[in-house]
């Protein structure tokens, strides 16, 4: 997370919050281990919740992924967050007032 927080400050951002989905703490979740994140939005339910909430109290202007998302993920988590939602990739590297472009990384599409 600090690598990527650091990452984004080269990148001319600021980083308003900074929030984890883990899994395999409880027990429930230690089944789930096995099972891929949500196809939808790649987090739970309850963490696209706690992102939206935390986006709407720093009045964000978009939310950062460490973890490339697919096409579909970035769309409805855009709708449902009500700012983008970009990968940490997808974020231009701004140097000495120049924007070097980052190569879009190939995608898995979904839906």
């Amino acid at each position: 997370m600090a690598s990527a927080a650091a990452d984004l400050a080269a990148r001319g951002a600021r980083v308003a919050v900074q929030l984890v989905q883990r899994r395999g703490v409880s027990a429930g979740g230690v089944r789930k281990m096995s099972l891929p994140y949500s196809s939808r939005t790649l987090l739970s339910a309850g963490k696209v919740q706690e992102v939206a909430e935390a986006c709407d109290r720093t009045s964000a202007d978009a939310a950062v992924f460490v973890a490339a998302l697919t096409d579909h993920q970035q769309r409805v988590l855009t709708k449902v967050l009500g700012r983008p939602a970009v990968s940490l990739s997808d974020i231009p590297l701004v140097q000495g007032g120049r924007t070097t472009p980052v190569p879009a990384p190939s995608r898995r599409r979904t839906g």
